[in-house]
């Protein structure tokens, strides 16, 4: 009997990593990350923020992406409720949690939130 090696390989998009943009540190990985449905926008926040830039059909881009909780977040180790995430290699900001959860940027509320800031850590793949 054959083997079909494509069979194996059963997705074929590469696996993205996502490091620390000062020190390269591995942080989480696409398996890590949660999913969720985009909000709408500036309307769904308290403040209500005017922009007239934005168009009403248009959706707005999430500025983070938000991961299950890891070993590596030592405030989350050490039972914290709230607290910012900081890079265990250089101890950088890289985001933050809130076990009540947190609104993304598009509107969306996540709950529980580990939220990661897009622009601290770099995407690649393996």
């Amino acid at each position: 009997m054959e083997i079909d090696h494509n069979d194996l390989d059963t997705d074929k998009r590469p696996h993205i990593l996502y490091r620390c943009k000062r020190c390269r540190q591995i942080v989480a990985s696409q398996d890590n990350v949660v999913l969720h449905e985009q909000g709408n926008g500036q309307s769904s926040f308290k403040w209500c923020k005017r922009s007239g830039t934005s168009k009403d059909n248009e959706k707005p881009e999430c500025s983070s992406i938000f991961v299950e909780p890891m070993k590596w977040m030592e405030a989350v180790e050490a039972g914290l409720v709230e607290e910012k995430l900081w890079c265990l290699g250089c101890k950088a900001r890289l985001g933050s949690f809130n076990w009540a959860g947190m609104q993304c940027s598009c509107g969306a509320w996540i709950n529980p939130a580990f939220q990661l800031h897009k622009s601290r850590i770099d995407e690649s793949t393996r």
